[in-house]
This record gives C-alpha cells, sequence and structure tokens, in this order.
C-alpha cells in the first residue's frame, strides 16, 4: 500500500486532488487484495476493448459575444452616443455555448506479463461537439452589438435579423503507458500521450440582407431608419467574426486502475490519471469589415495539465468477452479556447492583428462509454 500512495502522491496538485483521492482508494483496496500474492503471476494475455463515447463538453470561456443596445440610439455619429461607445445590456456570454453529447469511438489493446508488467496503447476521439446560440430579433427594437478590441464593432443591418454565435470543437487522443500490477486488484499505470482539441467560434447574420444597407451612410441612422434600397439585390453576408485555435499537447501521465467491488460476474473499477503537457497552441482569425474578409495568426508554446477520471461496470460473459458501461471525465487546463481570442486580437478599419494567443481557458468533458473487450 505504501507504494501505491507514493505513486500516486505525484498527481497531488490543486487541480487533482480528486485524482488523488481516488489513488488513495486504490491503494486500499490493493491492499485487501495483497494477500492473494500468488494471483498476481498470471498468465500474459492480450486484451483488446472497442467502445463508444458520447461526450459532452462544459467549460466554454467567459466573453460577452451580444449586447443590446436601444434602437434609438444612432448607429453612427461623428460625436455623441452611439453603438460604437453605448455599452448596452450583455444577451449572450460564450460560458452558454455547453455542448451536447457527440459520440465518438475508443479503441484499445494491452498486453500483461507473468511477472505483472505490461504495456497498453490506446486512442479516441470525440469529433461534433457543438453548441450554437442567436439573439434577436427584438421587441421593442434593439441593436445587437458585438465589439472586439481596436475600431471593429458589428450590429445587424435591418431590425428582422439575429446575430447568432456557434463553438464547434473537436478531440483526439492517443497514449501509450507502461503498467505494473502491484495486486490482483490494482494496476499502476506510466506514460506518454498526446491530445489535440480544437476549438472554433463563429459569428453570423440571419437572415441574408434583403437589399443594400445603403442607409448607414445618413448620419445619424437609427434602426428604424434601417430599410433596404429599393430594388437592389439581397445580399448575402459572410460570417463577420471566426476564430479559430488547435491545442497540440505532448507529455507524460502517470495514474492508477483498480478494482473496487466484485461479485461473481460483475466488477466495478475505477480509474485516474494526471499528467503534465507542453501545449503548442495556433489561433487563427477571419474578421468581415465592409464584406471584406482580414486574416491574422499567431502560435504560441505553453505549459498544460490534464486529469482524467472515471467507473465502468463489468460483466462478463464468458471467461474471455465481457461487457462494460461507464461514466467518464477529461479535464485540460492551459487551453488555446476560440472565445478568448477576441480579446487578443486588435483591429483597425483596414486590418487584423492576433497580438497573442490565451492559453489560460480550462475545459471539462464528460460522459457516458459503452463497449466490450476480449481477452485471449
Amino acid at each position: 500500500m505504501r507504494s501505491a500512495a507514493q505513486t500516486c502522491s505525484s498527481s497531488r496538485g490543486g487541480h487533482s486532488r480528486g485524482a488523488w483521492w481516488l489513488c488513495v482508494l486504490v491503494a486500499c483496496v490493493g491492499a485487501t487484495g495483497a494477500a492473494s500474492a500468488g494471483e498476481l503471476r498470471q498468465e500474459a494475455r492480450w486484451l483488446v476493448s472497442v467502445e463508444a463515447l458520447a461526450f459532452g463538453r462544459s467549460g466554454t470561456g467567459n466573453q460577452s459575444l451580444v449586447s443590446l443596445v436601444p434602437g434609438d440610439v444612432p448607429w453612427w455619429t461623428p460625436a455623441g452616443p452611439n453603438t460604437t461607445n453605448v455599452p448596452g445590456v450583455e444577451a449572450l456570454n460564450s460560458h452558454q455555448l455547453s455542448q451536447r453529447l457527440a459520440g465518438g469511438p475508443r479503441l484499445g489493446v494491452s498486453y500483461r506479463d507473468p511477472s505483472g508488467y505490461g504495456v497498453e496503447l490506446s486512442y479516441f476521439n470525440v469529433l461534433g461537439l457543438k453548441a450554437s446560440k442567436g439573439i434577436g430579433p427584438e421587441a421593442p427594437a434593439q441593436w445587437l452589438v458585438m465589439k472586439a478590441p481596436g475600431t471593429f464593432w458589428q450590429t445587424q443591418d435591418y431590425a428582422y435579423q439575429s446575430m447568432g454565435w456557434q463553438d464547434e470543437s473537436r478531440l483526439h487522443s492517443l497514449e501509450a503507458n507502461a503498467r505494473f500490477d502491484v495486486s490482483p486488484r490494482v494496476t499502476l499505470l506510466a506514460g506518454v500521450r498526446w491530445l489535440q482539441f480544437s476549438d472554433r467560434l463563429q459569428g453570423t447574420l440571419d437572415p441574408p440582407d434583403l437589399g443594400q444597407p445603403l442607409w448607414k451612410f445618413n448620419v445619424p441612422s437609427r434602426l428604424a431608419d434601417a430599410v433596404p434600397l429599393p430594388g437592389s439585390p439581397v445580399v448575402l453576408n459572410p460570417p463577420f467574426w471566426t476564430s479559430s485555435t488547435t491545442n497540440n499537447l505532448y507529455g507524460v501521465q502517470v495514474g492508477a486502475r483498480a478494482t473496487v467491488w466484485e461479485l461473481d460476474r460483475f466488477s466495478l473499477e475505477a480509474i485516474a490519471k494526471v499528467g503534465l503537457f507542453e501545449n503548442h497552441a495556433t489561433h487563427t482569425a477571419l474578421v468581415s469589415m465592409q464584406k471584406q474578409i482580414y486574416p491574422a495568426q499567431a502560435a504560441t508554446d505553453a505549459v498544460a495539465f490534464v486529469g482524467q477520471g472515471g467507473i465502468a461496470a463489468r460483466y462478463r460473459l464468458n471467461e474471455r468477452v465481457a461487457f462494460k458501461l461507464g461514466y467518464e471525465a477529461l479535464w485540460l487546463g492551459g487551453l488555446a479556447l476560440a472565445p478568448a481570442q477576441i480579446q487578443d486580437t486588435a483591429t483597425t478599419p483596414s486590418s487584423v492583428t492576433a497580438t497573442g494567443v490565451n492559453c489560460r481557458s480550462t475545459t471539462l468533458l464528460q460522459g457516458v462509454t459503452v463497449g466490450m473487450e476480449y481477452a485471449f
């Protein structure tokens, strides 16, 4: 038990205290099974697992995306109150874009030597994590305003339009671990891991302009003055703001897996892992000003942390095949999330510059797992 607790103590950082206590539980369970030392010398065997994951995501930053400004405020004036300098009331923040469940596969293979040592390899992905929310049209009519550092500000062109935001993410994970069975119930893990987390935030106006918004050139104009030029064609608006980030995490991790309960064919298994990573993060911004797209890019390297934990119920169909159903959570810290990059994007009337990459965000993915194992 002492060796297991000492190994787990390396995961006792402030970000993973829960994982440390799970490791203590693992060590205690291991002590109860240590009496059956003969069981530790088991036959070498392979284990192949195939699972389906369904994860949702929370933790999407804290960036104001839409504010409401009264429609009788002028769109723009050379001086005095207008939509560029009236603060407005926040109507949408990025933290409201929590993503629903999205599915993905997980494939794993492990080998265990009769001495208790072994190796394991695992890969999974979760693609298509999405959330979207629109604000407007409002009654009475109000301006929908989004602002960024510098001169950029965006409103709807007409009172019938809404301002919508979509956040889309995807995750890949590949890990290789060495493993050692300290008892028939407890296995310690140490290895290397790569994770890639991508995030894209995009703002749009919908539906399209029914005509050229030439009313903007009549100063001062209010939302009631926003009418299409008669006979002008429908104007399709490109997304007015797109922030995309990619985080490539490379690092090492330690952990433990334990059977915490067993009865006949049924068993309950817990797992906890923590790791320290280098995050190579990139950010790309595409900003539309007067229907022209201005790009900007930046990259950086930063320290990231990963914590993972879960619990799974297993039912053995026979000596070789088992069915698994579980819950799992994955916490990522030190990420570059797309909403956080808005404040690191500077604008002028004719340029866009990415002034850096903000890697101070965290996010949590959690959900259910279901699958089969085959041992031979």
